[in-house]
């Protein structure tokens, strides 16, 4: 009878400890700027932004050197010209200054805005991709391996291979 319980109890502790092993979550990790710095979307984004950007630094450097010459000019004829003449130029220049101000606000949020617009569906996808490789492996939780992103030990699965075979690249 003694024995009957020691092994029952054994039993117990057994199935319990089985548990709690098999109820621990199963956890991946994925560096996920670096998935991003990989997919071929993200390039051609990358690409049609810079594009954007040095149209808006060629609009912008043509103000600033139209700015300069006008200031160089005006400088130049201050002393032979009216007070009243010297100061309308001031204002002039004051306003295309504020025109350049204003240019550039405008254009830094328009490129985020257009940064926004063009990487969230990139993000999307690959959101999905990675909730499906975590789902299809049995995976509960994924944590983003990304420098400074928290994560201090990256030991576990890395599913970085098998998320850019179900993007395709």
């Amino acid at each position: 009878m003694k024995q009957l319980k020691s092994l029952l109890i054994a039993a117990i502790l057994f199935v319990g400890f089985s548990q709690a092993a098999s109820a621990q979550a199963k956890v991946a990790h994925i560096n996920v700027s670096e998935l991003m710095t990989a997919s071929p979307e993200m390039k051609a984004a990358n690409a049609q932004l810079e594009k954007l950007t040095k149209t808006y630094d060629t609009q912008y450097n043509t103000m600033v050197e139209e700015f300069r010459k006008k200031v160089g000019q005006y400088e130049k004829e201050a002393s032979t010209v009216t007070d009243a003449v010297n100061e309308t130029r001031s204002k002039e220049v004051q306003d295309m200054q504020g025109r350049i101000q204003e240019y550039q606000k405008n254009a830094s949020k328009e490129l985020q805005d257009k940064q926004e617009a063009i990487y969230k569906p990139i993000l999307e996808k690959a959101k999905a991709a990675i909730q499906k490789v975590a789902k299809a492996k049995g995976f509960q939780y994924v944590l983003d391996a990304t420098t400074g992103s928290g994560l201090l030990v990256a030991d576990g699965p890395d599913l970085l291979a098998d998320v850019k075979k179900e993007l395709g690249f």
